[in-house]
């Protein structure tokens, strides 16, 4: 293994939090393998870029020679983590929890070194818990400590319900660190507060308390909330490559050196045009996840639909209008179909006004018109998202 001073500067690049440095570097300095744990809970088959922050976070340990512990929360999907949540989270049952984790382990490994990442599920241990250990297990945590978490007490404060089975989730995510016996977690930054809790149940179990390692949290698409799947201001890990390229082309200019940190582990040029910035951003992560040709053809693709501006013979997303067939109707529908993405009719007016929304070219300037939809036309969304009609 590396000398400890060399693991802690790699380490704690790009983290929010390390509860304590000082443990941390007593734990390295042991020169054994440390077991490093991340939790994830299946809400939906897909992993997005948010969720690779800590993946590569693991991935630098397993460069370092330590083992990694990754916990697929099948049991804790049911509830759904409460952090950052301002109402109750939808409720999921166990057969869709087990369809979303079919695909999970696959796109975690498109990260992780499979051969060096043991995988297991929470479900195993909590299937079996008698009802007796879980109020044994309740008994350890007071209801003066969850409501100290900022979700819990906002919620109480404006009057919006906290549901009881909310607050077993921070306990069931220590839990699982008493049973795997983690010398270190991993966890976005609305997470410190279950992983700390964590440490509590260790102490208490005669562990010596894992290490809490907290990391940004990624902003979406929209550059405002955290990505999200239910917000549609992902990047999957297994989009389409020239869908992952035109979604990273779409991110705010002020997100690229996070970004550049986040998903590559990089320090952006601040000397770049902000442009070619994006595009080697977009290159760089679509070489990670489909391999450098499928870089190099998005790239070119890229430059002939917008840098030459030649819509008509690049390779669109396939676009079939439906019911509405005014223009409001219509792009609103493209967006969210082709996109994912949720526009508003104000959002589409404006980008009417703007000269944005174009058809072969010509602007529509009448959101209640309803054009000749024909097969084959270009339809111009915005800046950067076009769609040829089916």
């Amino acid at each position: 293994m590396l000398p400890v001073t060399e693991q802690l500067e790699i380490l704690k690049r790009g983290t929010v939090t390390i509860h304590s440095e000082k443990e941390l570097a007593e734990k390295l300095a042991r020169g054994k393998p440390l077991r490093v744990k991340l939790g994830v809970d299946p809400t939906s088959p897909d992993i997005h870029l948010g969720h690779a922050v800590a993946l590569r976070k693991l991935r630098q340990f397993q460069e370092l020679g330590h083992q990694i512990v990754l916990i697929i929360g099948d049991f804790t999907a049911m509830i759904g983590d409460p952090s950052g949540r301002s109402t109750t989270r939808p409720p999921l049952t166990y057969e869709d929890v087990v369809a979303n984790a079919k695909t999970y382990t696959d796109q975690a490994f498109l990260v992780l070194d499979k051969e060096k990442t043991e995988v297991v599920f929470n479900g195993q241990w909590f299937k079996e818990m008698p009802f007796m250990e879980v109020i044994k297990l309740n008994a350890r945590v007071t209801l003066q400590q969850m409501l100290q978490r900022e979700d819990f007490k906002n919620r109480v404060a404006n009057g919006t319900e906290v549901r009881l089975h909310e607050i077993q989730y921070p306990i069931m995510q220590g839990w699982d660190s008493v049973v795997v016996r983690a010398d270190v977690e991993i966890g976005g930054s609305d997470q410190l507060f279950n992983i700390l809790v964590g440490r509590d149940l260790q102490k208490e179990e005669g562990q010596e308390p894992q290490v809490c390692m907290t990391l940004p949290l990624l902003e979406g698409l929209d550059g405002v909330k955290k990505m999200s799947k239910s917000l549609g201001n992902y990047v999957g890990l297994t989009d389409a490559p020239k869908d992952m390229f035109g979604k990273l082309m779409s991110i705010p200019d002020e997100l690229m050196a996070k970004y550049y940190l986040l998903v590559l582990g990089e320090t952006m040029d601040a000397a770049m045009h902000p442009m070619e910035a994006k595009k080697q951003l977009a290159d760089k992560c679509v070489a990670v996840y489909h391999g450098g040709e499928a870089a190099r053809e998005c790239r070119e693709d890229w430059d002939i639909r917008f840098s030459k501006r030649d819509l008509s013979s690049a390779e669109l997303p396939s676009f079939t209008p439906g019911e509405r067939r005014d223009v409001l109707g219509v792009v609103q529908h493209a967006f969210q179909s082709v996109f994912g993405q949720a526009v508003s009719g104000g959002d589409v007016r404006r980008l009417i006004q703007g000269g944005s929304i174009q058809l072969n070219g010509d602007k529509l300037t009448d959101p209640k018109a309803e054009p000749a939809w024909e097969s084959g036309a270009v339809l111009k969304l915005d800046k950067k998202r076009s769609v040829r009609l089916a």
